[in-house]
């Protein structure tokens, strides 16, 4: 029932504001993604991993899936919130690209342990020097 609730009001929001001090990894944003609502976070740990902040003068302004800012202050967030909010009002096909992209994220283990895999063949290929 919880995961039902937790699905409705994800996909019934627009933007998800994520405020946290500390955030070993977060899934609140990516749940928030998949469901088409665009994530506004304090950029630390996960979520900066995760939220791809977004940039109108990038290729076509397809660049992002939502906006990370740091430090964690409240002139910061609002900025950040208040930027989401104008991109919501006044630039649609924008708004709609920050959602189609976090829809398409792939967020899956296969993903996961594909970039892990990668890390360890890039520490292999440049070996350490050893006396």
């Amino acid at each position: 029932m919880f995961k039902t609730f937790m699905s409705l009001f994800l996909c019934s929001c627009d933007i998800l504001l994520m405020p946290s001090r500390f955030e070993p990894c977060g899934l609140n944003q990516l749940y928030a993604m998949q469901y088409g609502t665009v994530p506004v976070v304090h950029g630390t740990g996960g979520l900066r991993d995760t939220v791809e902040t977004f940039n109108p003068f990038g290729a076509k302004g397809e660049e992002g899936t939502g906006w990370a800012f740091s430090p964690l202050t409240v002139d910061k967030m609002l900025w950040a919130l208040r930027t989401a909010m104008s991109t919501f009002r006044e630039h649609k096909p924008s708004w709609e690209g920050l959602m189609k992209r976090g829809m398409t994220k792939d967020h899956t283990w296969d993903h996961a342990a594909e970039q892990y895999e990668q890390i360890f063949e890039w520490a292999f290929v440049d070996q350490p020097y050893v006396m």
